[in-house]
């Protein structure tokens, strides 16, 4: 491993519309910014997240011992669209567009500079990319662009049509999370750099069975017996719902007791997911409440009446997910077009069974972590569970190798990526001062095994 930039050479600014908040977590991203912000504040570096935040927390917060500053973003405009972050998106892309960029330069870009440190941008996904350029662009207008390190980072290809590619590839170095988007941008003359996501490490450690135990008790009341689904995600037709409530019922035809627990989340495919599983007589059951812990949900849904569909309404935390993860026979991650797939990823570190796409989920090592799906028809589902209810120590084995590879994702890993992505970028481009530039000190020609006293390794360093 090359030698990362240390905290004390950087300031780390990330931009995202979703962060930590309830209000702004409504899928990966948020998930991904925040474990991020933490990681990178952990190690010691001043990090800044900015998000579109709740409108009734404060505007800015300070954790990590001091080293991370959460700044919540177009508060007024939120506080008249309490749904979530992306209600009054357009109105909120508008604010975030104009007041980020002059926020940054002179409350985190100069006070980084003034401190000799290299000031980082971090931006994420297609939100972002109308203030990076601005940013850049303001920045030139002050003589401090290169002095600066701008990212941006594409986690999916949504809205792709609204990037202004040629002035976002001029003004940012570009990056993505998997092989997989990589390849897609290299259609559009696009190369970024691949840095993957991650998880905490803290995501690893055992679930406990006896909490298994109960939540699966509570699910499937009639029979215990009973093979339990889970999935969560948008409801987007790119993830598959359809394939997944129709696999489900395929199995209840065939004689198979099912329960499948399901989170979607406010989007109007949602309806058509529900309506097409009750056509094929699946028993729906929606369940309402505000659990915050594992023994909260257990009570919940010990309430809900026997079902073959339950729909979740309720917010799922950390904790909350990776008991369903680790409880659920089958993790249904199985997307279509799926960049990176947290969801899985997650879903193994907890000891799930996690059956994905075939895109970019490359933590499955051609299906030995996880059961990699080829196709959209249910009838893939249907027979890999079958296999698996026949063969139950490979379903074990899948879940050990699974926490294994896992575990070579975790935050303080993929960071080191990033740290090494950023260093090399700096140098590169002249921003990072020559302070801190770190080359390898080494013989011109021959390195002997010992040193002698009388040559300095400094005079001929590279």
């Amino acid at each position: 491993m090359a030698m990362v930039l240390p905290p004390e050479f950087a300031t780390i600014c990330i931009l995202s519309f979703e962060g930590p908040d309830r209000y702004s977590l409504a899928g990966g991203l948020g998930v991904r910014v925040t474990h991020l912000a933490e990681t990178l504040a952990r190690r010691g570096f001043e990090t800044h997240l900015l998000f579109v935040g709740d409108p009734y927390a404060p505007s800015e917060e300070i954790h990590q011992n001091g080293k991370l500053t959460l700044h919540r973003w177009c508060q007024w405009i939120s506080a008249y669209h309490p749904v979530g972050v992306y209600e009054g998106e357009e109105a909120k892309l508008r604010d975030f567009n104009k007041s980020v960029p002059p926020f940054l330069i002179e409350h985190i870009i100069r006070p980084a500079l003034q401190a000799g440190k290299l000031p980082v941008v971090l931006a994420e996904e297609w939100h972002t990319a109308e203030a990076l350029i601005h940013l850049s662009d303001e920045l030139h207008a002050t003589g401090l662009r290169k002095r600066c390190v701008l990212f941006w980072n594409a986690n999916n290809t949504m809205s792709f049509h609204r990037v202004d590619w040629s002035r976002l590839n001029f003004v940012a170095q570009l990056t993505t999370v998997s092989r997989y988007m990589k390849h897609l941008m290299w259609d559009m003359e696009l190369n970024p750099l691949v840095i993957p996501n991650g998880i905490p490490e803290r995501s690893l450690e055992p679930v406990a069975p006896s909490q298994v135990a109960e939540l699966r008790r509570a699910l499937t009341p009639v029979d215990r017996e009973a093979w339990l689904l889970f999935k969560v995600g948008r409801f987007d037709p790119s993830k598959r719902w359809l394939m997944a409530v129709e696999a489900a019922a395929q199995l209840k035809a065939e004689g198979e007791r099912v329960v499948f627990a399901l989170r979607g989340g406010i989007e109007p495919h949602g309806y058509e997911v529900m309506a097409v599983a009750r056509d094929l007589g699946q028993e729906v059951a929606k369940v309402i409440g505000d659990p915050e812990s594992e023994d909260e949900v257990i009570a919940l849904m010990r309430t809900a009446p026997p079902a073959d569909i339950y729909d979740l309404g309720f917010f799922m935390n950390e904790s909350i997910l990776r008991l369903f993860y680790a409880a659920a026979d089958t993790v249904l991650a199985n997307s279509g077009h799926e960049p990176f797939g947290l969801v899985g990823l997650e879903a193994m570190a907890a000891g799930g069974l996690v059956f994905t796409g075939a895109t970019g989920e490359e933590y499955t090592l051609g299906g030995q972590t996880a059961v990699m799906l080829d196709t959209d028809r249910p009838q893939e589902i249907v027979s890999a569970i079958r296999d698996l209810r026949m063969d139950p120590a490979r379903a074990a084995a899948m879940r050990a190798a699974a926490r294994e590879r896992a575990a070579q994702f975790t935050w303080e890993q993929v960071t080191d990526i990033l740290l090494e992505k950023i260093k090399f970028i700096g140098e590169a481009s002249g921003a990072m001062p020559r302070r801190m530039r770190m080359p390898e000190k080494r013989y011109v020609g021959m390195v002997p095994e010992k040193v002698p006293s009388n040559i300095s390794l400094a005079a001929v360093a590279p």
